[in-house]
């Protein structure tokens, strides 16, 4: 049987390659494309407003209703500009770390200074929103540590908590790509820019940046996206509303309206993903 399958696609590249991507591509089409393509049209379908069941028939109300209620362009301008803060915090955390890593560090710190990075990857997501739930309460560590000096931290209202949450949780996804693309960088070229009389800040600005910058698309890929759908977090560690829990709290009680709000993320990552590209990112995931 072995053989006759070896003889089968033998000399048969093409056959080859979709016999390797049938499996995982038909999960892809039925999992993902497939229930994202009934979240799309169950957003146009409508609530009865006596029985709260389900009408199938075609209707834009839900879409109505967040173009009408000021109260979802208000969470979606929020979750936006929180995941547009948080990016922009991992990037600058993340470059200094990954220029350590690249050019600095020796092989040996290289390969511990990555296992550092990954550690936090190996914890449970919701132990680790958990963590910081306990830290910035009311009675946490970060109230403790601030008590002597006569202030305390934000608690667990607002957006603080959520983004420096989100900023924990999504900079090893910002580092590692930003790392790899530097590591990319050869090392003769920073030399030269030192060999002309450029100064550090003139070399990382003409020359490192611009070579690195795909890579920083490429990691603010995961951050953005991470930080725009997630749901737990926010209702971990602040009572302010974000898209996902919208989604969520919407889901039993008005599918139309939970499926219709899930398409505002799309739309935006789908813009996201098509400048990203413009910009070589997907060369460095």
């Amino acid at each position: 049987m072995g053989r006759r399958l070896a003889g089968l696609f033998y000399g048969r590249r093409r056959a080859t390659v979709a016999a390797l991507l049938a499996a995982p591509a038909g999960w892809l089409v039925v999992v993902y494309i497939g229930s994202l393509a009934v979240l799309l049209i169950s957003a146009f379908w409508g609530v009865d407003a006596l029985s709260g069941e389900l009408s199938k028939s075609f209707t834009t109300s839900a879409f109505q209703t967040l173009t009408d209620d000021k109260v979802y362009r208000v969470v979606a301008t929020r979750t936006v500009k929180i995941a547009a803060l948080v990016t922009l915090t991992d990037i600058l955390l993340a470059l200094p770390i990954a220029f350590y890593m690249a050019k600095v560090a020796s092989t040996r710190a290289k390969a511990i200074l990555v296992v550092a990075v990954l550690m936090p990857l190996w914890a449970f997501y919701v132990v680790k929103a958990y963590s910081w739930r306990i830290i910035l309460s009311d009675g946490g560590v970060l109230n403790w540590a601030l008590d002597p000096l006569g202030i305390s931290g934000p608690g667990l209202t607002g957006t603080f908590g959520a983004y420096m949450t989100f900023v924990y949780l999504w900079l090893p996804f910002m580092v590692l790509p930003v790392y790899a693309g530097l590591e990319r960088i050869p090392d003769s070229l920073i030399a030269a820019s030192e060999d002309l009389g450029a100064r550090p800040g003139t070399t990382f600005r003409k020359v490192i940046l611009p070579l690195a910058f795909p890579a920083i698309v490429a990691g603010s890929i995961f951050t953005f996206s991470l930080t725009l759908g997630d749901y737990i977090t926010p209702q971990l560690v602040t009572s302010t509303q974000f898209i996902g829990n919208v989604i969520k709290n919407n889901i039993t009680n008005n599918l139309p309206l939970a499926s219709a709000y899930a398409v505002v993320p799309i739309v935006i990552m789908v813009g996201y993903l098509a400048i990203a590209r413009r910009l070589g990112a997907f060369d460095h995931l």
